[in-house]
């Protein structure tokens, strides 16, 4: 039984709405320079293909920053200005069109300058991302829990920037707090969602490199939608943005809390294994990747369990002594040697799917 998401406000970023029980949003971040706006481009619409809902860009100067409107132009995904302390930068991302900022108003300082990106978001009616992370908390909260990052600084630095934006009357207004620490992590989310009704974006910052990354990602972030926490998710590796994306839909599938694109089982092989598992579960995964039918692949090496997931599956093969049978729905459709096991396989999978 799925678990009773917590009741957040409804906010729009672009067309995509979170937030108010609408369904948990997929996120990434480019990796490219954002003054390169043709590699910036291409790297975004590569992501859209891989089912990325919303994008952000690093804004690091005022170039940075001017770019963003001919990104924007070029793009269908809803655009995010990832900006810290610079308040001119952030007007100049709203003017040019993004869909939402990313910005601390404590990093500003100056209620002059928070006022003036709050002006520029309520003139262009797009919220503001208050991000928390462990490794960029605020000096004086460190000091006050005896230099250390904890969760309750996490959420009082939170708190803090929240309270700016609400004392100018904006409210479009999304809350994230992410630390490297997973424990540390999911006792902050289960603080902030006790005190704002705005929508969460969750993660675990710098996660580290893939295979590390997204364990530590998957137990962090599953451990937190588990707690009926959650609005929009990212999966933060030291590496390609596309894995970003496809992690972070194996994680909510795995939650069940979507049902988007092909989901592969397969034995974990052993002495009984006939056939040779892993190479044709790792060519279906590559083949299968763009298809966005929520289908269940089951891909099984002999006779003890694989015919069962297999007929439980929408699609699956049981293989054994170098034949396989693939069956559809439920029923054997065809019995084929090892060498033609993929193709038959796919041939099934794509007469069900829509690409």
């Amino acid at each position: 039984m799925q678990t009773k998401r917590n009741n957040t406000k409804k906010i729009k970023i672009g067309q995509v709405e979170i937030g108010g029980g609408k369904p948990i949003a997929v996120q990434s971040m480019t990796k490219t320079d954002t003054h390169n706006i043709d590699a910036t481009v291409k790297q975004i619409n590569d992501l859209e293909k891989a089912g990325c809902q919303i994008v952000r860009c690093a804004v690091p100067d005022r170039e940075a920053a001017l770019a963003l409107k001919e990104i924007k132009r070029q793009i269908k995904l809803p655009l995010v200005a990832d900006i810290h302390f610079n308040h001119e930068y952030a007007v100049i991302a709203a003017e040019s069109g993004v869909d939402k900022l990313r910005i601390n108003p404590g990093n500003i300082g100056d209620p002059a300058k928070v006022k003036l990106v709050v002006d520029a978001a309520k003139a262009h009616k797009i919220p503001i991302r208050v991000g928390v992370n462990s490794g960029s908390l605020d000096k004086k909260i460190k000091q006050k829990y005896h230099g250390h990052t904890t969760a309750d600084g996490l959420v009082k630095s939170a708190l803090d920037n929240v309270k700016m934006l609400e004392e100018l009357n904006f409210h479009d207004i999304v809350v994230a707090i992410k630390a490297t620490s997973v424990p540390m992590t999911i006792k902050a989310y289960e603080m902030i969602a006790q005190k704002v009704d705005y929508p969460l974006h969750v993660g675990i910052t710098e996660a580290g490199i893939p295979r590390v990354g997204m364990i530590r990602s998957a137990a962090g972030i599953g451990a937190i939608l588990a707690k009926g926490i959650g609005d929009t998710i990212r999966v933060s590796l030291t590496g390609d943005p596309l894995e970003e994306v496809r992690v972070g839909y194996e994680i909510l599938k795995s939650m069940e809390l979507t049902f988007h694109g092909v989901t592969i089982i397969s034995c974990p092989t052993c002495g009984r294994a006939d056939i040779d598992v892993v190479a044709i579960a790792q060519e279906i995964e590559a083949r299968t990747r763009e298809i966005k039918q929520p289908l269940t692949v089951a891909i099984m090496g002999c006779e003890v369990n694989g015919p069962g997931e297999a007929a439980d599956a929408d699609v699956g093969l049981a293989g054994g002594n170098g034949v396989g049978l693939i069956f559809r729905e439920g029923q054997v459709v065809r019995k084929v040697p090892e060498a033609e096991m993929i193709e038959a396989l796919m041939d099934e999978i794509e007469s069900m799917a829509i690409k």
